[in-house]
This record gives C-alpha cells, sequence and structure tokens, in this order.
C-alpha cells in the first residue's frame, strides 16, 4: 500500500494526528516564547548571567533528543506532558539567543535619541529595543518551530501521539505507507 491509499483509508486517523501534532507543537513552542523572550531581554541587561544562561541552553541543546525523551520518562511518565517540556527544552536556546542579540545589537545612537526624548528604560524597551529587535527574534522563533516540528515527531516514542505515531507503527509492521503518510505531513 502505498502513502495516497493509506492516507485516503485511513483519512480520519491522519487527521487526527496531524491536529495532534500541531496542537503540542502549537503549545510547545508558545511556552517557549513566552519563557525565553523575557529570559533573553534580562540577560541582555544583566550581562554577566548571559554566559551562563546560553551555556545551560547550549547544553540542554547538545544532549541527544532520543537520550533526553528517555530521561524523561522516569521523570514525567510518558504521554503529550513529557514531550512538550522537552520540546521547550530543546526550543530555548534559539529564542533566547536571538533575543539576547536582538535587543544588544541596537545601535548605541539610536538608544541615546530615545533617552533625550525623555523616554525611561522600560519605555525604551518597549518602544525602541523590542520593536527594533522583533526580525530577530522571530527568526529565532522560526527556528524553534522548525526544530519542534521535528522533535515532537519523535515524542512519539514516548506517547505523545502526533505523526510520529504513524511513522513508528509503520516502522514496526513493514507499512511504507504508513510511515510516508506521517513522514509527509510532518
Amino acid at each position: 500500500m502505498n502513502a495516497f491509499e493509506y492516507i485516503t483509508t485511513n483519512l480520519d486517523q491522519v487527521l487526527s494526528l496531524t491536529k495532534d501534532h500541531i496542537l503540542l507543537t502549537t503549545i510547545a513552542v508558545g511556552l517557549a516564547v513566552l519563557i525565553g523572550v523575557p529570559v533573553g531581554i534580562l540577560i541582555s541587561y544583566f550581562r554577566k548571567a548571559s554566559n551562563t544562561v546560553v551555556g545551560l541552553a547550549n547544553l540542554i541543546q547538545a544532549i541527544p533528543s532520543m537520550a533526553l525523551l528517555g530521561l524523561a520518562i522516569p521523570l514525567l511518565g510518558i504521554g503529550s506532558l513529557p514531550a512538550v517540556v522537552i520540546v521547550i527544552l530543546y526550543s530555548l536556546l534559539p529564542i533566547i539567543k536571538n533575543t539576547y542579540t536582538g535587543i544588544t545589537s541596537i545601535d548605541k545612537d539610536t538608544l541615546e535619541s530615545a533617552t533625550a526624548i525623555g523616554l525611561t528604560r522600560m519605555q525604551i524597551l518597549r518602544k525602541v529595543r523590542i520593536p527594533l529587535a522583533l526580525p530577530i527574534i522571530m527568526a529565532g522563533v522560526r527556528i524553534s518551530s522548525v526544530t519542534a516540528v521535528g522533535l515532537m515527531t519523535m515524542a512519539a516514542f514516548i506517547g505523545a501521539g502526533g505523526l510520529g505515531f504513524l511513522i513508528f507503527s509503520g516502522i514496526s509492521t513493514t507499512n511504507n505507507g504508513q510511515i510516508l503518510a506521517g513522514a509527509i505531513p510532518a
């Protein structure tokens, strides 16, 4: 059975798993943004902490995904929760790094002008720094999103569902159509 035949025969299952995959990925990336952007902003003001925070995020990113998923089982159990937590951890590095880079790379003259017109530090952050850093921050979110989609596929290994379920089921039953039905949308 080829992928097209498998999808048409099992359309409800494929759509349901696709919906689960998108939902879990969106939750994970959304939470990573809610954590990573403020952390990136904070370390841009406390530069001594930046090496430690970015180093810790780099360390997490360096751990192989399957090993981290395996470590999550005794700590968080099986299912969606450990998958979302692991994807958040993997998604943090690009968001934190790009937020830090975007906030700290703003031209000094621009910041001086903002101070000269009487803006407070918080107003400078809200009205100058964040808007100017937004393209760089969004590049980090984009990188994290791509990473999250791929890693969420691997999270089916710990029972998270999503399109990885089709891939792992197809591998165990040597059903190439099922493997492709999970791999193509992911």
